[in-house]
């Protein structure tokens, strides 16, 4: 019983700190994405300003 609790234990212990790594590559990933795409928005807004596009 006591091999089957230690087995346990490591196998917990090596999967605890891997969803910590997943979530931490997502977010930083989408903070990227977010970041290039609000530089295409301040591209295409000072795209538009400066050919005098009439925001109406």
């Amino acid at each position: 019983m006591k091999t089957v609790l230690l087995i346990k234990e490591i196998y917990l212990e090596g999967f605890r700190n891997l969803g910590n790594f997943i979530i931490e590559r997502y977010f930083k990933a989408f903070a990227w994405f977010s970041f290039i795409m609000f530089m295409v928005v301040l591209y295409a807004f000072i795209f538009r300003v400066s050919t005098g596009f009439a925001f109406d």
